[in-house]
Order: C-alpha cells, then structure tokens, then sequence
C-alpha cells in the first residue's frame, strides 16, 4: 500500500482554522461573542486616544510642555497597535489577501509613521499621518446592531449611484453655462477675469459657499447670482432625496432577517447569517457560527417560571 504524500503548505492553507486561531479569529474579527465585542470596543477607545494624543501635540505651547510624555504615549499606543496588526496576520488563513485589503493597509499605516521617524528622522513630518487612525474606526460596524444598517446604506447608495452621478453632470453643465453667461455679464473689469474663474464663482455660489472674493456688480449679474443662490439650496437637497427614497423603498418591498458578524476566512467578506454554512461572496465553506446569547431579563425569567410554579 502506497504511503500517502506529506502535507504541503497548500494543503495547510485549505484546512478550516482550528484550536487558538480560530479563537483568535472570532474575538478580533468578528463580534458575536462578549469577548468580540469588548476588543471591539477596547480598540474604538484607543484609537480615539491615540487620535487626541497626535491633536494635541501638534498643539506647539502643549508640545513643548508634555512633548516627552507624548512621545511615550505614543510609543505605547505603536506598541498595542502593533501587536494587534501581528495578532490579524497571526489568525487569517491569507496574511497577504488581508495585508492588502484596505483595513489591512489602514492597520500598516497606524502603526508605520512611527517607527520611520524613528530610523529616518528625516521623515519626521510624516508622523502626522498617524491622524489616519481614525478610519479604523469604521470596524464599529462590525458590531451586530450596526450591520444591517450599514448593509442597507450600502444598498441604498449603489441602487442611487446612477441618480447622483445624472444629477451631477447636470450640476455641472449648469455651472459652465452660469459661469460663461456671468463672465459676459460682468466682465475682466469687475473680477471674472475668465472663464475658469466665473466657473469657479458659479460653484462657490451654488454650493451656497459664498467666499465673497468675487461679486457680480451690474444688476443683472445680481439678479442670476440670487436666482443661483435659490437654486443651491434645492440642489443640495436632491442627493439627500435619492438616497433617502431608495432605503424607504427596500425596507417596502423586502424583510431581510438580521446578518451577523460572521467573516469567511477565504474572502473576509462578513454580514453572513446565522445559518449560512457556505460563504455569500466565494463560496468557501464557513466554520460553525460562535456567538453568545444575550441575558435574559427578570421579566423573561419570571414568565418562564410562572408555569413550574402553577403546577
């Protein structure tokens, strides 16, 4: 009988994740457990930190009184950002897939600045980019009351995406023929110099911005820039409009049952549900749904009793 053949690193990568990655997994990238949520939410704190620490010392009176305690802060802040980028690297089944991913560069930038000011002082302005951070605040939808919020936002914007973009171009052909017939209006001599700059007073001037650099003088010229101010005030709304008509449309025509924070480990695409045993996006197989059911409340534990207690 042949002996089989050693497993390769192939073969390791299409194995489900088991023992302490799989653990690891659960509480770093998703939020069904308590232990998920309380990382979760440990994590939005210290970015909003870290966020506050980089504000204020680009303050220079603060800096140059707490600079050196700053300088510590922000190490540390390095230091757990760090361990938890390895720690996302340690547990995904591709580290390359999810280091490329847009949170994974959003990770790789938290924590970057900092040690390339340290070897390359140089580079030392680039320490600002830290203020980047605060994008990964956006994991916060990861939360199970935020998905199928997010989701449905999701949807509503794609479905409006053709809309909006209508709209726009018609935005856009306005402020091009407003701008022309005000640079005819008006003039070199009164401040639109030329096209481009009239353009760029239609816009400012519909967007109800108003920088006031550029005024129109004659009383026509006063009259299309009031009758363009009204008009900002409905454009600015229409988006609004769009995006708002398509969610109450989907919430009209389809109930959709409550996605979770599951997150397939081929793809990491997550919002899968309760059930599901195959990935919605690549169709890998899931592993089995970890989630911990909410307490029950007195009122709850009361009516369950009431029946034991008649008999």
């Amino acid at each position: 009988m042949a002996k089989p053949a050693p497993p390769t690193i192939e073969d390791f990568d299409d194995k489900p994740l088991a023992g302490w990655r799989l653990r690891l997994y659960t509480i770093i990238f998703e939020a069904d457990t308590r232990a998920g949520r309380l990382f979760d939410k440990a994590l939005i704190v210290l970015i909003l930190v870290s966020i506050a620490v980089v504000m204020a010392d680009s303050v220079q009176s603060i800096h140059a009184s707490h600079g050196r305690a700053f300088a510590v802060v922000e190490w540390i802040f390095t230091l757990l950002f760090t361990a938890e980028y390895l720690a996302r690297l340690a547990c995904v089944r591709k580290p390359l897939q999810y280091a490329t991913s847009f949170f994974g560069i959003i990770d790789l930038i938290a924590v970057l600045p900092t040690y390339l000011a340290l070897f390359f002082p140089e580079l030392h302005a680039l320490i600002d980019v830290r203020v980047l951070r605060l994008l990964r605040v956006f994991r916060i939808f990861k939360l199970a009351a935020y998905v199928a919020e997010y989701q449905s936002l999701g949807r509503a914007l794609a479905a409006s995406g053709r809309k909006i973009l209508v709209f726009l171009s018609a935005v856009v052909m306005m402020v091009l023929v407003m701008g022309t017939v005000m640079y005819v209006v008006e003039g070199p001599s009164n401040g639109f110099t030329s096209i481009p700059t009239s353009v760029y007073w239609a816009i400012s001037t519909v967007t109800t911005v108003g920088f006031g650099d550029i005024t129109p003088k004659t009383d026509l010229g006063r009259l299309i820039s009031s009758f363009m101010m009204l008009l900002g005030w409905g454009i600015l709304a229409v988006p609004t409009g769009i995006v708002t008509a398509e969610m109450a449309a989907e919430r009209r025509m389809q109930r959709l049952p409550m996605p979770t924070t599951r997150t397939c480990h081929e793809c990491l695409t997550e919002g899968h549900l309760p059930e599901a045993d195959f990935c919605y996006h690549c169709g890998a197989e899931l592993p089995a749904y970890q989630h911990q059911a909410p307490k029950e409340t007195k009122d709850v534990k009361d009516a369950k009793d009431a029946p034991s207690q008649a008999s």
